[in-house]
């Protein structure tokens, strides 16, 4: 028997034994390093901190905003124009970046999203916007009529790669440059493998940070709404809580 004989043998040809093909490693993601963020909202706390940390691991950042000026005004501070953040109008911003990440106001999130359709198409959009009431009480959940924000988006960008994640990051941590590492998990949430792998990857490029896999988007409203309870507990100990996940 040949070598060739000895390959196609049905005891040792999965596709003839019905084997199944081994498990892919959860943790064998791909290479993002190349990938050009946008951050749509990036004149905001968190979307100033997720440019300033993305920028900083090596990535070309654009923040974008609905006035071009406001956006190039932010990217010009010393801490983002010195890693060599750029700033634009949210349409140039969406056109040249690979990825994209929705940090806006959840006041403005469907009008922001509507109005760039099709620049955002084909792109992986990040959505980590929290639909949040406030009261005397504290801080609540609201919930849209879509389910969640990123479903929402998903609605709004039929022809775009909807995921969620980066929703538990606190923007004291991600802007202050004395602080190396940011110790936290971050849930990410989509429909398809390849698109959450990126993200979870992207994620792994903040130093002490890790992606883990969430689930669905129909997932994200939990997701979203456990923010309401860690401001609850910033408020009480004074701290930036993040999240870990055990046992992963």
């Amino acid at each position: 028997m040949t070598t060739s004989d000895a390959a196609a043998t049905p005891a040792e040809n999965p596709s003839t034994t019905g084997a199944k093909p081994a498990a892919r490693d959860p943790w064998d993601l791909p290479d993002v390093s190349g990938l050009v963020i946008g951050v749509l909202g990036g004149t905001g706390d968190q979307g100033r901190g997720l440019a300033y940390r993305f920028a900083r691991a090596g990535h070309k950042v654009i923040i974008g905003s609905r006035a071009a000026e406001r956006a190039r005004a932010a990217a010009e501070d010393p801490q983002l124009g010195g890693l060599g953040v750029e700033g634009a109008a949210n349409a140039d911003c969406a056109r040249r970046s690979d990825a994209v990440i929705v940090a806006v106001p959840w006041e403005g999130h469907a009008k922001t999203l509507e109005a760039l359709r099709e620049e955002l198409a084909g792109k992986l959009v990040i959505d980590c916007v929290n639909p949040l009431g406030f009261d005397k009480k504290g801080a609540y959940a609201l919930k849209p009529e879509e389910g969640s924000a990123a479903e929402q988006a998903a609605a709004l960008l039929p022809d775009s790669r909807v995921t969620a994640a980066f929703h538990h990051l606190s923007a004291v941590l991600l802007q202050d440059p004395e602080v190396a590492e940011i110790d936290t998990d971050v849930m990410v949430l989509g429909e398809r493998r390849a698109d959450t792998d990126l993200v979870q990857a992207l994620t792994a490029r903040i130093p002490g940070m890790r992606g883990v896999f969430a689930g669905r988007l129909r997932n994200a409203h939990q997701v979203e709404s456990l923010v309401a309870n860690l401001i609850s507990v910033n408020r009480r100990y004074k701290a930036h809580a993040g999240l870990r996940v055990t046992d992963v």
